[in-house]
């Protein structure tokens, strides 16, 4: 990775630019499906962006509830400049156990939005499933996180929508933010 290539993927209109829109605190709502079509539950969450290794990636840091249980998470995003495509790498303490599910996708941002898909197994030897989440900022102060499960004959159902907006006013670039790891 150049440094030429990074300013330009930090400049308006790049990937790290819009990544960069994404810090900040936040609260809201997560429901989650787990059959399609039937809600399973509705419950707070919060969350934080911050950037991690000089801005070249973001953490997503998470609390709420899952039908009452206690539940907390974090993901890591980036855009990998040299293959042009967001990457995604998340944890929690319900959904992956103790698994980690890696994403990616295009590099392209649509509508504001930009998609990365994985696969995860149910049970060893069980056939692969699909996992895609959208990252949305349909406004300054508004992200939409959701997430979908794909089963192994390829039915997509919405499994996870998180319905975020600002807390509180933060910087949204990765120059002014630097935070030590």
């Amino acid at each position: 990775m150049s440094k030429k290539d990074l300013e330009r993927s930090k400049a308006p209109g790049g990937a790290h630019h819009f990544l960069a829109r994404l810090i900040g605190e936040w609260e809201g709502t997560a429901k989650t499906w787990f059959e399609p079509g039937k809600l399973a539950d509705e419950s707070p969450i919060s969350g934080r962006f911050r950037p991690i290794l000089d801005g070249l990636f973001l953490m997503h840091e998470y609390i709420g509830s899952l039908q009452k249980e206690p539940l907390s998470g974090m993901a890591v995003h980036g855009y990998y400049i040299a293959f042009k495509k967001f990457m995604i790498s998340w944890i929690d303490t319900f959904h992956m156990g103790t698994g980690i599910l890696l994403s990616e996708g295009s590099g392209e941002i649509s509508d504001n939005s930009f998609s990365v898909s994985g696969s995860y197994s149910d049970s060893p030897g069980g056939a692969p499933w699909g996992w895609r989440t959208t990252v949305e900022i349909p406004g300054t102060d508004e992200i939409v996180i959701t997430h979908f499960n794909i089963t192994p004959d390829g039915q997509e159902a919405k499994a996870v929508e998180i319905l975020y907006t600002r807390k509180k006013h933060t910087s949204s670039s990765f120059d002014e933010l630097k935070v030590d790891d």
